[in-house]
């Protein structure tokens, strides 16, 4: 049996990022990715923002990890010559019902250092005139990116220092052994490897991944949910210069404005299902139901602007009728698995917060020491 320093499970935009950290820092890299190609689930399927991290509960790792990565991002972009633009974003109050609602944003945000500028409703229309609002924030630290682009950069400083990526591989099973954690992976020609480390960035399938780690303690694996989101694109010509977002709803951040660096114009996601499987079909008849959200803040829809696009499912760890979950980044001293590091609900702001995400993986694998079986 062959074996390696550490082994990325996943070549997803946190997996690459991941890969790239532990290269850089002379660790032997191997990334396992089930697909054909590297960001073909949830990091090609999402907005492409650079959120700012309005919404995130004051120490949180959401709030910690998306405020570090936004900075981190926006200089390897600049760094990597990655496409993207500080676009600024508006949240909006539709309302004065709302008005407490975005107070809460107000006063949140500041608890995060992020910084946000009122706005009036003269203001709103001075700066995106096809918008009805009562008030506003602005964010000016908000942003959009080419998410392939970031993919590519992170896979190729992860390749120049060392790493390999090895696509329609999946990992079939593994195990926990004193001598460190067997990987057992299929495709054309399957392998087993023995790993001092593993980093289970398997997202939609993370849970999945390490109850198929024989020995790993059951107990330490928090639920599965899916969150499935609709985005449909605007034909013709559109009226807006920044990102527009109404106020979040329980689920999600509220169907809202995305532009993205072509210029095309999309709204979503809502969430319109709860699925058992991954399931990314397209739903019918959900029509009526983004031209009310959005007419609440864009009255000038105009009637068939909007065309179905796309559909994005989140990971979560939390179910439909309670709060969002932060993201779990679940090391050794959590689970007693020396050498593991299980990426849990690494949803929105995920994208934003990679390079800050692997990071703190880093630090979670820095002591390989013990047994791969201790804990369980």
């Amino acid at each position: 049996m062959e074996s390696i320093d550490t082994v990325v499970i996943g070549a997803g935009v946190i997996g690459l990022a991941t890969a790239r950290e532990l290269a850089l820092t002379g660790h032997e890299v191997l990334i396992l990715e089930a697909l054909e190609h590297f960001g073909m689930q949830t990091s090609s399927r999402n907005s492409e923002v650079i959120h700012a991290g309005i919404y995130y509960p004051p120490g949180s790792l959401k709030a910690q990890l998306c405020v570090e990565g936004k900075e981190r991002l926006y200089r390897y972009c600049a760094a990597r010559d990655i496409a993207h633009r500080r676009i600024g974003k508006l949240l909006v109050a539709c309302d004065e019902a709302e008005l407490p609602e975005l107070a809460r944003y107000a006063e949140r945000s500041a608890a995060n250092s992020v910084p946000l500028e009122p706005l009036t409703a003269a203001e709103i229309h001075q700066l995106e005139p096809a918008v009805r609002a009562v008030a506003g924030l602005y964010s000016p630290s908000t942003g959009i990116i080419d998410s392939y682009g970031l993919m590519l950069a992170l896979l190729g400083d992860a390749e120049r220092a060392g790493a390999t990526l090895v696509t329609r591989t999946p990992v079939i099973s593994g195990r926990l052994t004193p001598q460190g954690i067997v990987l057992r992976a299929g495709g054309d020609e399957p392998f087993e490897l023995l790993c001092q480390g593993v980093v289970n960035a398997a997202g939609l399938f993370a849970q999945d991944m390490a109850r198929r780690l024989d020995g790993f303690p059951a107990d330490r694996i928090p639920p599965t949910f899916y969150a499935k989101g609709h985005y449909f694109t605007m034909s013709g010509r559109h009226p807006f210069q920044h990102l527009v977002y109404p106020m979040p709803d329980r689920a999600g951040l509220g169907i809202h404005v995305t532009l993205d660096l072509g210029g095309q114009c999309k709204f979503g996601p809502d969430i319109s299902g709860w699925p058992t499987t991954p399931d990314e079909v397209f739903e019918p008849g959900l029509e009526d139901k983004f031209y009310q959200a959005i007419r609440r803040y864009y009255p000038d829809l105009p009637d068939s602007a909007l065309q179905p696009g796309y559909t994005g499912v989140r990971p979560k760890i939390t179910g439909p009728m309670e709060p969002a979950g932060d993201f779990m980044i679940q090391g050794p001293a959590a689970h007693g698995v020396a050498g593991l590091v299980n990426l849990f609900g690494l949803e929105s702001p995920g994208l934003t917060a990679a390079l800050a995400i692997a990071r703190r993986v880093l630090h979670e694998l820095k002591d390989y020491s013990g047994s791969s079986a201790a804990g369980c």
